[in-house]
């Protein structure tokens, strides 16, 4: 897949990027884009949810009134579930919600998930950015230029940048991650990805090694 090299003004430098077939023109595969984001967001979950049951709540442990002679229904102690304040029945305890999902199975959804940007051609590449200093209103101004401003972007540096990271962090609608961090999450909750030129390559010179 050949893309185009822009400029931080949107302007092609007549630099092509010669991305891998087997990528980013790979067949997805739904199923494991679906496990895959399940694992992400499954290990998002803190887990800590609990409620107390009846021999843990508050109450005396005493027999409300006899059993029999009474005329009225049978009655333990004041902690029973049916009483408010009670115990609760069957409540959540904590527990971790992490699902195991093998490496093969993980690298092939983020393949299928890069490939469906390509099908989409919601991938972009710019040429490095360069910042003396961290400014927002600068970056926006690129993206801008790249026609991506209005979009939920995705921007993936081949490494920490700290003035590009900090210029980032505070635009709700930009993700600023490494290469090697990517997941299938955020490409697929993404409209597009906008990597840098040494990112993109990264790609063509791992392939040419393997």
């Amino acid at each position: 897949m050949q893309v185009e090299v822009l400029n931080i003004q949107g302007s092609k430098t007549g630099r092509t990027i010669e991305l891998p077939e087997d990528i980013f023109g790979a067949e997805p595969n739904n199923h494991v884009i679906y496990l895959a984001v399940k694992q992400y967001l499954a290990a998002q979950r803190q887990g800590t949810h609990k409620v107390k049951t009846r021999a843990e709540v508050k109450g005396s442990s005493h027999k409300l009134h006899r059993q029999k002679g009474t005329g009225g229904s049978r009655k333990g102690n004041i902690r029973n579930p049916l009483y408010k304040g009670g115990g609760t029945i069957f409540g959540p305890k904590p527990h971790a919600y992490d699902i195991k999902l093998n490496r093969k199975v993980k690298d092939l959804a983020k393949i299928s998930a890069l490939a469906y940007k390509a099908q989409e051609q919601a991938i972009v590449v710019v040429e490095d950015i360069t910042m003396d200093a961290p400014k927002t209103k600068t970056f926006m101004q690129i993206m801008g230029k790249l026609n991506v401003a209005e979009k939920k972007a995705m921007f993936i540096l081949p490494e920490y940048n700290e003035n590009v990271q900090i210029s980032l962090r505070n635009v709700p609608s930009v993700l600023g991650v490494l290469l090697s961090d990517i997941n299938t999450y955020d490409i697929m909750n993404s409209e597009v990805l906008v990597l840098t030129e040494s990112a993109a390559k990264i790609f063509v010179d791992d392939k040419a090694e393997a």
